[in-house]
């Protein structure tokens, strides 16, 4: 079970849905930017079955939801990244809050490291659900207050291994300019094993793995919500020689053809 990240009305980065009526989505950010990118949250209310599809940024989200998908009042789990399209069908009504954490959360968080991060979906006993959950039924405090709370004591904790880990992630994300392990290292001013053994540490990809997940990440980003992109021109502006070789790194790290992403663009508009 993972977190159903939903955004209203457009398509965003990490999001490939449009949106829904009955799905409202909103995102804030909390003030400890080293330790959390942001804060998430979604409540739908839907007559019938709504699949998601999300592309992960490469950090955790701990998640604290409650509707028909959970046994009990609410459920908190702690979900590791993947660079691969997930899916999630939401039912009835319902809502959940997120945190999406910086690459640095990662050690104060769970003692999962390097590839045993890589789709975790465990439960998560140090977050605050009961106070959280009372924020979200509008029957306790501000939710900003309790997370921040929460959160501010682990963002005294950051330590310069995380801070290299995330600026990692950062200028892999950020910069198209930067396509190789080497290019990374040089960016963040550290050598190129440093990084590899921080960045896999924190985020369970290893550098080049980083930069190849934007690069597709960005190519699914366009094909939904432009089904009609030609596969030779995206291919060659991501830097590949030939369609044929985009497509099969897209589909090793995407995990589907760049067909299958176009037919649910496709599928999304009706």
């Amino acid at each position: 079970m993972g977190p159903p990240e939903i955004h209203h009305a457009i398509a965003s980065r990490g999001h490939l849905n449009p949106g829904a009526p009955g799905v409202v989505f909103d995102r804030f950010e909390l003030g400890l930017p080293e330790l959390v990118r942001n804060i998430w949250v979604v409540r739908w209310d839907i007559e019938a079955p709504l699949t998601q599809r999300v592309l992960n940024y490469p950090a955790l989200n701990v998640v604290v939801e409650a509707g028909p998908q959970v046994d009990g009042p609410h459920h908190t789990g702690l979900y590791g990244p993947q660079p691969r399209v997930t899916e999630r069908t939401l039912t009835g009504g319902g809502w959940a809050a997120g945190v999406l954490f910086r690459p640095a959360a990662t050690p104060l968080l769970t003692d999962l490291a390097d590839a045993g991060l890589l789709g975790a979906d465990i439960a998560f006993h140090d977050a605050p659900s009961t106070r959280i959950a009372a924020a979200m039924t509008g029957e306790g405090d501000d939710l900003s207050a309790v997370l921040r709370e929460w959160l501010a004591p682990l963002a005294q904790r950051v330590d310069d291994a995380g801070r290299l880990a995330t600026s990692a992630a950062v200028i892999a994300e950020e910069r198209t300019d930067i396509t190789t392990a080497a290019a990374l290292a040089d960016a963040v001013h550290a050598s190129a094993r440093t990084v590899e053994r921080v960045v896999r540490r924190h985020t369970g990809f290893t550098p080049k793995q980083l930069i190849e997940c934007r690069r597709m990440q960005n190519a699914a980003t366009r094909l939904f919500t432009d089904p009609d992109t030609d596969l030779a021109t995206l291919a060659a502006d991501l830097g590949f020689t030939d369609h044929a070789h985009f497509s099969r790194r897209y589909r090793g790290i995407i995990g589907e053809t760049p067909g299958r992403t176009r037919t649910a663009g496709r599928e999304a508009r009706g």
